[in-house]
């Protein structure tokens, strides 16, 4: 039996794919409709085809190869630069005290500096011990001193005034004891000349250690007001010091590594400041009101003086009064 031409042709016909397939009749509908769409997709190769890349494809290719390269190699130095950066933030972050009020920078402060600071405390609490207790002083001594001159004031003699003033002790109460003290001694000499001029000297003697007791202190505060600003000038070269012991280490000018330093600095000089300026202020008070004692003190000394001088006139008109009458017997 002869073969059909149409069943040999379709047989003889090749694929690419290797495989034989019968062509689309044209009175099929179906098969016209789905070979006039595209296709979805482009049928992976089988081993035994050889793939021919196009030329659009080939000549893109070494641009794209180019910029994954240039991104690959963009990538690490990211990668490298932002823990450069944070070691740089967390050193800055470090490096500045977290406190910044006195108390912080005192604590964050050098041996040195801490101890320039707590002698400035103290000498500025010394200061103000200092004038509590001489105001103190003064007020009660003013006020003593001016009641005893007051009860003396309407007294003819020695013996009356210490009568008045009773038990009470006291600068005045002193030198009418010395008074009467060297009228006994001089007892017998005719000389009241010498007698007074050897009171007069114990009542110096008595109104110069009054002098000095009630100027107790003073020099504590002249020397205070004197050296503090220097102190605490010592404590800021010392504090700027370093400050650039830290910039010279960190081998940089950042205000983070230069500011605690000028921090403690400025503060060690505030401290001394604060401990001058009152000392100063409260010596010179101190200078005004001990001057008007002493003056309080020299009244007394005159009052004293004018008592014993009124007792040796006394003793000189009964002496000639007693004369006078074994005269007459």
């Amino acid at each position: 039996m002869s073969a059909s031409p149409t069943s040999d042709a379709s047989s003889a016909t090749p694929t690419s794919g290797g495989s034989t397939s019968s062509p689309p009749s044209p009175s099929d509908p179906s098969a016209a409709s789905s070979s006039s769409q595209p296709p979805a997709s482009s049928p992976s190769p089988l081993p035994g085809d050889t793939a021919t890349p196009s030329p659009s494809a080939s000549t893109a290719s070494p641009d794209a190869a180019s910029a994954a390269a240039s991104s690959d190699a963009a990538a690490p130095s990211d990668q490298s630069a932002a823990p450069a950066a944070a070691p740089a933030s967390d050193a800055s972050s470090s490096t500045l005290p977290q406190d910044l009020s006195p108390w912080g920078m005192f604590m964050q402060a050098d041996i040195i500096v801490k101890a320039v600071m707590i002698g400035l405390a103290f000498a500025s609490l010394v200061t103000w011990t200092i004038c509590i207790a001489k105001m103190v002083e003064l007020s009660l001594a003013r006020r003593k001193l001016g009641a005893a001159l007051t009860e003396v004031s309407e007294s003819r003699s020695l013996a009356e005034a210490q009568m008045a003033l009773g038990a009470k002790d006291g600068v005045l109460a002193s030198l009418l004891a010395s008074a009467m003290h060297e009228a006994r001694l001089s007892a017998g000499i005719s000389s009241d000349a010498g007698i007074k001029e050897r009171a007069a000297s114990n009542f110096a003697e008595i109104v110069r250690a009054e002098s000095r007791r009630i100027r107790l202190g003073m020099g504590l505060l002249a020397t205070i007001g004197a050296t503090s600003p220097f102190v605490g000038l010592f404590g800021t070269v010392w504090g700027i010091m370093n400050s650039f012991i830290g910039i010279s280490k960190s081998q940089t000018t950042n205000l983070a590594v230069v500011a605690p330093g000028i921090a403690e600095a400025l503060l060690a000089t505030a401290l001394g400041l604060v401990a001058a300026i009152p000392a100063v202020i409260i010596y010179n008070h101190f200078a005004r009101v001990t001057k008007g004692y002493v003056e309080l003190v020299s009244r007394a000394s005159g009052s004293a003086g004018r008592l014993l001088s009124r007792d040796l006139d006394h003793t000189h008109v009964g002496s000639i009064g007693g004369a006078r009458s074994r005269a007459a017997e």
